[in-house]
């Protein structure tokens, strides 16, 4: 048996009132909803204002004409300012939890097609969280005007599992972004898919300045290009993207550069510049190095953030850019603003989305997909199909996540190493001779940064006493010197002993790595804390 129909809906302020004895020739939504012979309303719960009494009895008239079985009951409702969301959603909740709603023995019908859009909305909303237990009733008009037929309706079904399908989309979405802001790599690093994440929700929806900090070669640039397609791909911005490397640019140069001159503002300025932050207007600008900037860079900065607006040199007038700025550095602008040479208000003013991203060697579960990409990407580049045997892989991986790997410039070593391997292959298969070859130029390569390598008993010296020195054999000596190089490269105390115990704690049921490495360096007379305050200089023992 059909459960009869109750149709909640608001009096239609305009539609609803048509003109005198003319009004049945005029569409009128709450009127012509009880007019379907396919749609019978038993009940009609008509929410009105005290305004609008004389049309709300009028209406009912009407009704009662048109559908004498159909009950008309009326409900004072004034919603103060009806666009006001806040006021509006309240008010109509108010009625949806008092309403003796009985959902097994009525078919309720909430009727969107009358009341502000304010109004329609939070009923939508309502609707959609089940304090009305109900489906939407849309109506619209004849096709032909002065056609005696109601029109037509449309019943909809806020079916939940139309909801997960919709949602599924948003999530892929969602996936896509995030695997664009990822240049395509399926990174396994907790650290830095948190990062990325972050980054993905602030970019879609805010304009305002973000700084990327990191060491060297981290990828801010390429993240920074990132952050722009995937704003360019959803709508939020147009221009184009502008960078610029602020520790290549110095004095008046810096200031051209980013601000733009006219004709004849200093010696050599022939013609006009518009300047990197003109040339932004309705795009991206990333400022890599932003600690290298001048005081004068700053300052002049600094308003063209917060105002838009900047005086190129040797300019009488302003001119105006809707940039967003995206500024990148490696070095503590906390510290830098102590010392005197960066201004507190500037980094006041780009701090406020800050994303720190890890450096390579904090990310070793990282290496083997950005193998692959890279390998990959030096096929395009090469025109052949570069590989490794299985043997190099292995090899190459385990020196790429030891504690040996230094990865001084991050991403940009590593990179290099590929490429550099993929060039030399024949044929592009990278076999174990070439990693080797290639481990001993990056080991290299790093011990001349580190201004060379210290010796074992140097390193050791710097920890422990002579008399200590002495009494250990020179085997320990050459572990414990390593066991105190990667304490010195870790984060924290587990940190290193992870790295350490790489091979025996997988053989363990509840490794505590942290515990393991604090009782070896008991048997010294050394802690954590001693081996870490100890001179930097030293780290570079082999």
């Amino acid at each position: 048996m059909l459960r009869p129909v109750v149709v909640i809906g608001i009096l239609g302020s305009i539609l609803d009132r048509g003109r005198g004895p003319e009004r049945w020739n005029a569409w009128r939504p709450t009127v012509d909803l009880c007019r379907h012979e396919d749609l019978l309303v038993q009940r009609l719960e008509l929410l009105h204002g005290s305004r609008e009494q004389a049309l709300a009895d009028l209406v009912i008239g009407d009704i009662a004409a048109q559908s004498p079985e159909t009950i008309v009951r009326p409900h004072v409702m004034d919603f103060g300012d009806p666009w006001d969301f806040g006021l509006v959603y309240d008010t109509l909740h108010r009625f949806a939890t008092a309403y003796p709603f009985d959902p097994d023995r009525e078919d309720y019908l909430v009727h969107v097609t009358t009341g502000t859009h304010v109004a329609q909305i939070c009923l939508f909303l309502l609707t959609e969280t089940r304090f009305f237990p109900a489906r939407l009733l849309q109506t619209s008009p004849p096709r032909r005007p002065h056609a005696s037929e109601p029109g037509s309706y449309t019943i909809i079904d806020l079916d939940l599992s139309k909801y997960d399908r919709l949602a599924a989309r948003f999530q892929q979405q969602q996936r896509d972004d995030l695997s664009s802001l990822k240049s395509g790599i399926d990174t396994r690093s907790r650290l830095f898919n948190e990062v990325v994440a972050r980054i993905e929700q602030v970019a879609v929806a805010s304009r305002a300045p973000l700084l990327l900090t990191g060491p060297t070669g981290a990828g801010k640039s390429r993240l920074a290009r990132r952050i722009y397609e995937l704003k360019k791909a959803r709508q939020r911005i147009a221009g184009p993207f502008v960078e610029v490397n602020c520790a290549t640019i110095r004095g008046d140069a810096a200031m051209s550069t980013l601000f733009g001159h006219v004709r004849g503002s200093f010696t050599g300025a022939l013609r006009d510049r518009p300047g990197l932050l003109r040339t932004a207007d309705n795009g991206v600008l990333f400022l890599d190095e932003i600690g290298e900037l001048g005081p004068d860079e700053q300052s002049a900065l600094l308003r063209a953030v917060e105002e838009k607006r900047f005086l190129p040199l040797g300019a009488d007038r302003e001119v105006h850019s809707e940039f967003q700025l995206i500024a990148g550095t490696n070095a503590d602008l906390a510290t830098a603003v102590r010392a005197g040479k960066f201004r507190d208000d500037l980094l006041a003013r780009i701090n406020l989305w800050t994303f720190q991203l890890p450096g390579l060697r904090d990310r070793p579960e990282d290496i083997e997909p950005n193998l692959d990409h890279e390998l990959s990407r030096c096929s395009g580049l090469l025109a052949v199909r570069v590989s490794m045997s299985r043997e190099a892989r292995a090899r190459f991986v385990d020196f790429a996540t030891s504690a040996d790997a230094a990865w001084a410039g991050n991403f940009r070593d590593f990179n290099g190493a590929i490429e550099r391997m993929a060039t030399t292959a024949p044929g592009g298969r990278i076999n174990t001779e070439i990693v080797d070859d290639e481990i001993r130029r990056l080991r290299a390569a790093w011990r001349a940064m580190a201004g060379g390598a210290a010796s074992v008993d140097d390193l050791l010296g710097s920890v422990m006493s002579d008399e200590g020195l002495s009494d250990i054999d020179p085997f320990e000596r050459v572990q414990l010197a390593e066991v105190v190089r990667v304490c010195r490269r870790s984060r924290t105390l587990s940190d290193a002993g992870r790295r350490l115990f790489s091979a025996s704690r997988t053989r363990k049921a509840a490794p505590n790595d942290a515990d393991r490495l604090r009782k070896y360096l008991a048997r010294f007379g050394l802690d954590w804390n001693s081996v870490q305050s100890a001179p930097a200089s030293q780290e570079g023992a082999r």
